[in-house]
This record gives structure tokens, sequence and C-alpha cells, in this order.
């Protein structure tokens, strides 16, 4: 633990040594002079703890060194090697804290490259407070990595970053039903073009919202205000992303997997709410084999949908659900059903009268698609500064598409009645 970690533990409790001496007498009680001196003293030690821990927060930021602060990192966990490139990550501490203009030289020189033009363009202004720039590589891929847990298709599907926004086309085609013949001695063979298709996957511009932070939180220097803005980003980001990822229609938004994917078993009249063993069975099977086979493969659902699968029983009676405790491997295997992996994804229907509930396939056939990196600006205009904050909001170019020909993911409908 470092020293400063040790310091805000010893004032800690000595405040709260404070605190309960002076319980113990309400207002209108009279304290003691013995407890008052020993309150005395005891306040007395927690200001000469806050000199020293003021101390130490300038000998951090002279530095250049991060803060350990681990009671915030309880509620900002960072992800190892989250700053690989210091001076990056100092850069954009910096940033956050104090704007382009807390930037020093050599890090503005080192952002340089990674800066967009029109973020150049607004360094070279007047207003240097605002504006903003490109964030760190190991920033983003910490950020990326979070993202992923706010939605279980991230996880399962293929994610690219390019360079440009431009539509990438993916050529596609179904050989699945093509065999070839027997020919004669001398006889011409029959004619079998494979037809190609095309899938678009086209990117559209997210932002995080603005998130207003008050002053008083990039002040105080010891607070991770960089794993905060982080934090608040990820989630809004992850979670738009997964949402369009999983059921975007496709105009003006990314087509989403659910409604890409063709229906594989719809379930008989009255199981608006049910699946059934059998039908858990056809939907597999209505996935060629050949798909069935590959890495990856499993079921996807909403946690209701889960519920509910958890429920149904083999004709013997037996749960066709196996927890991962029974799966041999106490403590780490993954749940399985008809001994597939499940993913969780929330933002999937939860089982209601023709709602498609239920996935199951290669999910790596679908494609996310990030732009470059994440742009993140600074903001003090008067909207915020009257507020007493300071306003951050993050920009990034995604969208998504089922690439496949040949049905890789197929979905299970409930019934209409």
């Amino acid at each position: 633990m470092s020293k400063l970690a040790q310091l805000r533990e010893r004032r800690n409790a000595k405040a709260k040594m404070a605190a309960e001496i002076n319980a113990k007498y309400p207002a209108d009680k009279r304290m003691p002079a013995e407890d008052a001196a020993a309150l005395d003293a005891v306040l007395a030690e927690v200001e000469q703890i806050d000199a020293e821990i003021a101390r130490e927060v300038r000998l951090s930021n002279l530095a250049g060194e991060e803060i350990d602060t681990d009671d915030l990192r309880n509620r900002h966990t960072r992800t190892p090697g989250a700053h690989g490139n210091r001076e990056e990550g100092n850069a954009m501490r910096a940033f956050l804290g104090g704007g382009l203009s807390a930037l020093s030289q050599e890090q503005r020189q080192a952002l340089q490259a990674r800066i967009t033009p029109d973020i150049r363009n607004v360094m070279s202004t007047t207003t240097s407070t605002e504006g903003g720039f490109t964030v760190a590589t190991e920033y983003d891929r910490t950020l990326e990595s979070a993202m992923k847990s706010y939605g279980g298709l991230m996880e399962a599907c293929t994610v690219m970053t390019t360079s440009s926004g431009a539509v990438m086309n993916f050529p596609t085609a179904d050989a699945t039903s093509e065999e070839g013949e027997i020919v004669g001695e001398n006889q011409p063979t029959s004619a079998a073009d494979t037809t190609f298709g095309n899938v678009g996957v086209s990117v559209y511009k997210y932002s995080s919202k603005s998130i207003a932070v008050p002053f008083e939180l990039l002040q105080d220097s010891f607070l991770d205000i960089e794993a905060y803005v982080r934090d608040l980003i990820a989630m809004r980001l992850g979670r738009i992303a997964n949402k369009h990822a999983s059921l975007g229609t496709g105009t003006g938004q990314p087509r989403g997997i659910v409604p890409a994917a063709t229906v594989g078993k719809t379930g008989a009249t009255g199981q608006t709410l049910t699946c059934t063993y059998d039908d858990l069975v056809d939907l597999e099977h209505s996935v060629d084999p050949i798909y069935r086979a590959m890495p990856g493969v499993g079921f996807m659902v909403n946690d209701q949908s889960l519920r509910m699968l958890r429920k149904i029983k083999d004709s013997q009676g037996r749960p066709i659900f196996a927890p991962g405790y029974e799966a041999g491997n106490p403590g780490g295997a993954p749940d399985r059903l008809l001994n597939r992996r499940i993913y969780v994804n929330n933002d999937m229907a939860a089982p209601a009268a023709n709602a498609r509930s239920i996935l199951f396939g290669v999910f790596s056939k679908y494609r996310w698609r990030r732009v470059s990196d994440t742009t993140l600006f600074r903001m003090t205009d008067s909207a915020y500064t009257l507020k007493g904050q300071v306003g951050f909001v993050a920009f990034n170019r995604m969208g998504g598409n089922l690439v496949d020909a040949g049905g890789a993911v197929k979905a299970y409908q409930h019934s209409a009645s």
C-alpha cells in the first residue's frame, strides 16, 4: 500500500474517532472538559494528516506519477495494462482535469499524430480550454473492453476496427445445396453457377451524451477522474451499441442480429411464453451441420428466457440445462444448454407472443465495426460553468450487420396466441 493510501486510512480512523466522541453529547448536553480536550487532540491530528496528504499529492503530481487511490479503484476498476504508455496516460489525465491548455508541450507533441485536423484547428484558437483529441491507444483498448461487459453480443460477435467510415461490402454465396454430377464419356457438363450476394456494413456516429462533472471532482486530485469518465462512456456507448447490434432495424441504425436472422423454429399454438425440449432440438437442427461444428456456436437468450429454459426437462424428467458446477469443472465451467454455450444478452426479447427470444448459431458471423478510436471533447461553456461543472462528450462511429448467406444463425419465435 502506498504512503498516500496509508495516510488516508489513518485520517479515516481519526475522523471516525472524533465523530464517536462528538456523538455522545447532543446539542443540549455540555461536553465534559476531558472529552473536549480529547476531541480537540483528535481534530488536530486530522489537520496534521490532511497537511501530509496535501504534500504527497503535490509530490505525486510533480513526479507525474499515478496516485494510488485504492478506495476509489474499488468503484472504478482499472484493467491491467490500461496505461502501457505513461506519457499518453498522463496527457489524458491532464486533459480531463484542465483541458488542452493543461497539456505540456511534450504531451501535445506526443499526441499530435493522433489528433484529427479539426482538433488541430481547435488547439490553435484562443479558446484553448475546449476541443478534444482521439484518446490514447491503451485507453481506447480499455474502453472497448469495458463496453463488452454491457452486452452479451459484443462478447460473441466479430469486432473490427477500420481506419475509414466507408461502407464495407462483404460478398456472400450460399453453396450448401450445390453438388456435382456424373457425366458420360465425351458428354458436356451441366452449368451451375454460384449466385453471389452482397452485405454492406455501414457506420453511424454515436455519442455518449454529455457528461457533467462538478468542479469539485476535478479539483480533488486524488479522484480517479479518468476512470470515472471512462466508465460512464463505456456504459453509455456499450449499452446503445449492444442494443442496436441486437435489435437494430437497419434503417438509420445498424441491422441487428435478431431481425437479420431467419426463423428456424416457431412454437406451437399456446407457447407464447414457453419453449419445449423438442423445440430446442428443432432449432439446433435448423442450422446446417457445417455451422454447428464451428467454434463458438451456441445459444443467445435474455435472462428471463434463460430462467424459462432452466425449468425444461426431458422425457426422463431431467433438466436439459447443465449448470457449470455439474459440467466436470467446478467453479470454472460455463453453464450449457444441449451441451452448447449460452450467451446472455438482455437486449433480446423476453418470452412473449411472436417474440424471437432465442437465437442459435455461429455469432461470430455478426460483424460489429468501429471506425478508428474514440474522440473525447471537454466543454467549459456557460451552460456548464454557471452550474460549476465541466462537460465531457465522446464520439465513436460504429455499425454492424449479419454477414451470412447460409443460415448460420436461426431464431426461435413464440406462437402468436
